[in-house]
């Protein structure tokens, strides 16, 4: 029986986290979920289990409400790396779930980077 696309992006995501997992120690994780309408990014620590700090689409004052296109991503990213500044992150892992680092992904990491964010 062939697998559902839901279960290969299950796969890939749990095998992205993994081995994110082993390499990554005590810094903080940079989240991506991306879906039909929206993108949203969030630092996470997974030791102590909470959100440092947290960007989306859907928030009004990046002024981007609705839109999932590449600018709509690197503006999300701009205003994550600003925030994380600002929360005191600098290094992070970037944790691309099972989306492919292409597009509105890399446009995101690539708007991040440029903010200040290392990874």
């Amino acid at each position: 029986m062939a697998n559902s696309k839901r279960d290969l992006f299950r796969k890939r995501r749990m095998r992205v986290r993994s081995k994110l997992r082993k390499v990554a120690g005590d810094t903080p994780r940079l989240s991506v979920h991306r879906s039909s309408k929206n993108i949203s990014a969030q630092i996470i620590d997974d030791v102590n289990g909470k959100t440092l700090v947290s960007a989306s689409s859907l928030e009004k004052s990046i002024g981007v409400v609705g839109k999932n296109n590449v600018e709509a991503s690197a503006k999300v990213g701009g205003e994550l790396a600003a925030r994380a500044k600002k929360a005191g992150v600098e290094n992070v892992y970037f944790d691309r779930g099972g989306f492919l680092f292409h597009g509105k992904v890399k446009a995101l990491a690539d708007a991040a980077r440029e903010g200040g964010l290392k990874f």
